[in-house]
């Protein structure tokens, strides 16, 4: 099992964590709300699960352009 984090604008990988036991709070994941967690946590058929956070460059992005907060998608 891997902890894969990617940034939802883009795409690109931001890290990963292959470990067969996590504590989800150490990862925070414990202050996410469920609408949040929905968003954000998605589980792999081969038991992995993908993090869709935001890379620095796409939120200096949005910091610019806050009008982008409005797109599900700002990159084309």
């Amino acid at each position: 099992m891997a902890i894969v984090y990617t940034c939802r604008h883009c795409g690109l990988k931001l890290g990963e964590i292959k470990e067969q036991v996590v504590d989800t709070t150490v990862l925070g994941w414990n202050k996410l709300t469920d609408e949040e967690k929905r968003e954000m946590i998605q589980y792999k058929e081969n038991g992995d699960v993908q993090i869709h956070a935001i890379c620095e460059n796409c939120q200096e992005s949005l910091g610019h352009h806050p009008e982008y907060h409005e797109l599900d998608y700002f990159i084309q």
